[in-house]
Order: structure tokens, then C-alpha cells, then sequence
């Protein structure tokens, strides 16, 4: 089952809010892939389209392609930052790369794949 953490949900809410779009929605979508996996982008739309199902936590709503939506299984969407980066991440099972590095996010493995 995908998740959406407090945090992702309370800075997608910020954000939205800010872009004076309070009632659009997080679009999850398929955005590539490599040997650590699929990759997936995020975005804002106003939406769902009748491919989507859609989630919805404390008031957000999470629009993803029905195709999409099997391999967000275990998945968590979370907020992060410290001190030199922050944005939003996808945590859970994802495959391991060829390095063996569990929990590889799209993107992290860079040359270990």
C-alpha cells in the first residue's frame, strides 16, 4: 500500500498554497528507470484524469496513473531537508543495485549501478 508521510503532506499543502492553488492535487507519475529501478516524477495538477486513482490524505489529493500505481506498493512519499538539500523523496522497498544497496531511490545509485 503507497503512503504519504505528515511531513510530504504538509509541504505539498504549504506549497500548493502558496502557488494559490489549494484545491490541485500531487501528480505521481512514471518518469523512467535504470537498473536501480523505476524513476518517478512529482508535479502539481488541478485533475484526475479517468486513468487515475487517487488518494487523498488530511485534505491532499495524490493523482496517480492506474499503471503507476502496482509499483508504488510499500512505497512512502516523504519530505526531506537538513542543512544542504531538501525535497520530496520515495522511501520503502525498492530494488536493490548492483552494488547491493537496499532501498536505492531513483537516482541515488549513480555510478554503483
Amino acid at each position: 500500500m503507497f503512503e504519504i508521510s505528515e511531513k510530504a503532506v504538509s509541504k505539498a499543502k504549504e506549497i500548493l498554497s502558496a502557488e494559490g492553488k489549494s484545491d490541485w492535487g500531487l501528480r505521481i507519475y512514471k518518469a523512467g528507470g535504470s537498473c536501480c529501478g523505476p524513476s518517478y516524477g512529482l508535479d502539481i495538477e488541478e485533475k484526475s484524469s479517468s486513468s487515475d486513482d487517487v488518494l487523498e490524505r488530511d485534505g491532499l489529493k495524490v493523482f496517480i496513473d492506474k499503471d503507476v500505481t502496482p509499483g508504488l506498493d510499500s512505497m512512502i512519499l516523504d519530505y526531506y531537508e537538513d542543512e544542504e538539500r531538501e525535497g520530496f523523496i520515495m522511501t520503502g522497498r525498492m530494488p536493490s543495485c548492483g552494488s547491493g544497496t537496499p532501498s536505492c531511490n531513483p537516482g541515488a545509485c549513480g555510478s554503483s549501478c
